[in-house]
């Protein structure tokens, strides 16, 4: 039961070497491999539910799933976790020609329901601005690991990229220009399909992203592959791409030195942080899409009422 739901990802080196098919392969690529994975992981739980329950996971009847997302709530998880697990059922389904049961009305009225008791407000972390990086920046130690940290900070916080962009870079996607560099980011959450994008990071005045990048590749001597690599107990280099979650822990553990609340900081910091402080230093709307890679304005709308959040203050005139 457990293998007709999950779906099957292969190699992206021979996608075909398995006894899956090419259309299996393909219809799997559609989505994002962290898509993919968190799926997996919630069709895993669902089975797991539905086999203590003696219920059919695959098909699945709407009570069924009515059921267990109400469950969820019940035990405390967020909706966008809900939504995706539902989600995840959904495609299960798909996959396997069935009419998806989330497409019922009793699932949709469970979902509406928890919505409106759970609450859809994001608990989002704080951005890190400018000010807020270089005092985190000034508690790199001066060591192999310290540079990488550094650089990794100031570099993912200039090139307003996802942690799993900026760890995905080679030395490969820099190109060196007269006013700073360009960094080519390949693939990103709103390209899946790697048509990619080109981001021009400044040499700087302040923060100097490009020298922070260049003192860690030299001292690294790192001339090709995976930018940010993990460093050893003693210092050394290991030969293989950092993973996307040391991004949160690196920022964690800078946010901590810098006597900032750890628990507000992770990656996204560093790209909230960019967009935060553009917009609060009034930069067009436009130019920041540009930088970020977001497609609707919308998106930032969260960032733009943050940035000019006391200014024209209704209370200005009398508090």
């Amino acid at each position: 039961m457990a293998d007709a739901l999950v779906p099957v990802v292969q190699s992206s080196e021979n996608p075909l070497k398995t006894e899956a098919s090419a259309a299996d392969f393909y219809a799997a690529a559609a989505n994002a491999p962290a898509t993919l994975r968190a799926y997996k992981s919630g069709l895993k739980d669902f089975i797991a539910w539905c086999a203590r329950r003696d219920a059919s996971a695959l098909p699945a009847t709407s009570e069924t799933v009515a059921d267990y997302l109400a469950g969820l709530a019940d035990r405390g998880r967020k909706v966008s976790t809900i939504n995706q697990r539902a989600a995840a059922i959904a495609y299960a389904h798909r996959r396997k020609g069935f009419d998806p049961p989330t497409s019922s009305e009793a699932v949709k009225r469970v979902q509406r329901g928890v919505r409106r008791v759970v609450g859809v407000a994001a608990k989002g972390k704080a951005p890190a601005i400018a000010a807020a990086v270089a005092r985190m920046a000034k508690k790199t130690p001066d060591t192999l690991a310290g540079k990488r940290d550094r650089a990794l900070l100031i570099l993912g916080f200039a090139a307003c990229v996802r942690r799993s962009e900026l760890v995905a870079l080679d030395v490969a996607d820099i190109e060196r220009v007269a006013e700073g560099i360009i960094v080519k980011k390949r693939r990103s959450k709103t390209d899946q399909e790697g048509r990619g994008k080109d981001i021009a990071v400044p040499f700087g005045r302040k923060l100097r992203p490009v020298e922070a990048l260049d003192d860690w590749l030299a001292s690294a001597g790192i001339s090709e592959g995976p930018i940010f690599r993990p460093v050893d107990e003693k210092d050394r280099v290991v030969a293989r791409r950092l993973s996307a979650q040391s991004v949160a822990l690196i920022v964690k553990k800078l946010a901590r030195a810098a006597r900032f609340d750890v628990a507000a900081y992770a990656g996204h910091s560093l790209r909230a942080g960019f967009i935060t402080d553009a917009l609060m230093h009034g930069a067009d709307m436009l130019r920041v899409m540009d930088q970020s890679g977001h497609v609707d304005p919308k998106s930032l709308k969260i960032y733009d009422r943050r940035a000019k959040a006391f200014k024209d203050h209704a209370g200005k005139g009398f508090l």
